[in-house]
């Protein structure tokens, strides 16, 4: 009995706070994630949410190129990225890259979602001259391109600072960062899952960068491995502190561990329940951002229904072609329809609208961009 009165109180407290409009703190996530009252927690979730963005879910019309899985280093947790020569290795042609680029363009996609492992081989030169050859061709691609890891990646391959390298990106075609690669914040977990990797101030430093020189990015946390609740909180406030200083983080997007295919294989897998709360968590943590992004090719298209009413207000897009998670054992499709994500969105009682990636709404009708907000 004490403990019931005890997690009622917590999830009273907090509301009170965001009632009040107060931050919440470190003991506050750290109360979310005990409290056994999911519901709860998702009604709080949603509210925020729709103060935000009223009852808007917004889906984007993309395209992913995961140009090539071949990887100089080795995360434990990881299905994708294989050493030179290993099976299942894969290179993009040039002309192979710029075919997915015009199918993309000709479905009427507005980004291109551009990810890779970090290649022992490729000069430096491929990577802008990859998205200055797109963005000849198709100029009004968004080119969102190349995780934090890949950014710091090309600088030690080039000898050049982080600013350089992406100037030299924009100047190519660069139009904005995608938020992977943060997996979670905590040195023992790097130490365990992914060594050869950068570290959480790296990660963040890279953003800064980005932010202070106009680029927008996103963020995400890996979740549903060996990570703690208080290091997955720990992770939300630092990400909070970043967007209070920076302000470029356009949504965030949590992501469910797959470990099939891994040395990790043997963990359960983090099912629906977990997946809610944590969208449900950052929105609430993460009073600073606007949008919350349910990646349903992670999620599982139902989990990802009814996380819209936990928090998420933002259910990715077509996708197309996706290749890290599916061969890490994903099981959903790797595309969808515009005509599925909207009716999707309107089951589950919110309003669907199109976006490009700076969530600028886009008319269907006349292909006209809009503020969303």
């Amino acid at each position: 009995m004490a403990e019931s009165f005890a997690v009622h109180g917590d999830l009273t407290r907090i509301r009170r706070k965001i009632e009040r409009n107060e931050r919440l703190d470190r003991e506050d996530g750290l109360a979310l994630y005990a409290s056994p009252d999911l519901a709860a927690i998702g009604q709080l979730a949603n509210e925020a949410s729709e103060r935000k963005n009223g009852r808007r879910v917004t889906y984007i019309v993309n395209r992913h190129i995961n140009y090539s899985n071949i990887c100089g280093i080795t995360c434990v947790f990881c299905a994708f990225g294989k050493r030179p020569g290993e099976a299942d290795g894969y290179e993009f042609s040039m002309e192979e890259i710029l075919a997915r680029a015009g199918e993309a363009a000709s479905a009427g996609a507005t980004e291109l979602h551009i990810v890779g492992g970090l290649h022992p081989t490729l000069p430096y030169d491929f990577y802008p001259e990859m998205l200055r050859a797109i963005k000849s061709r198709h100029p009004s691609l968004h080119l969102k391109a190349f995780t934090a890891v890949e950014i710091d990646y090309f600088a030690t391959l080039s000898g050049k600072t982080l600013e350089r390298v992406l100037l030299d990106l924009m100047d190519a075609g660069l139009d904005s960062l995608p938020g992977g690669g943060a997996e979670v914040f905590s040195e023992r977990v790097r130490q365990k899952l992914f060594r050869e990797k950068m570290g959480a101030e790296r990660w963040l430093e890279v953003h800064d960068v980005a932010h202070r020189l106009g680029l927008r990015s996103n963020a995400t946390l890996l979740y549903g491995h060996i990570e703690r609740d208080d290091e997955k909180v720990d992770h939300l406030l630092r990400l909070r502190e970043q967007q209070d200083r920076s302000r470029g983080f356009l949504t965030y997007i949590p992501l469910r561990f797959h470990p099939d295919n891994t040395p990790l294989e043997k963990l359960p897998e983090a099912r629906g329940i977990r997946t809610l709360r944590e969208i449900a968590v950052g929105r609430l943590l993460l009073d600073n951002f606007d949008h919350v992004k349910i990646y349903w090719i992670m999620a599982g298209l139902e989990v990802a229904q009814i996380a819209l009413g936990y928090g998420a207000d933002d259910f990715d897009g077509t996708v197309v072609e996706e290749k890290i998670y599916h061969m890490a054992g994903a099981r959903t499709p790797e595309k969808l329809s515009e005509a599925e994500l909207r009716s999707i969105i309107t089951e589950a009682g919110k309003s669907p609208a199109k976006r490009d990636t700076l969530y600028r709404r886009v008319e269907s009708s006349q292909g006209a961009i809009t503020p969303a907000s």
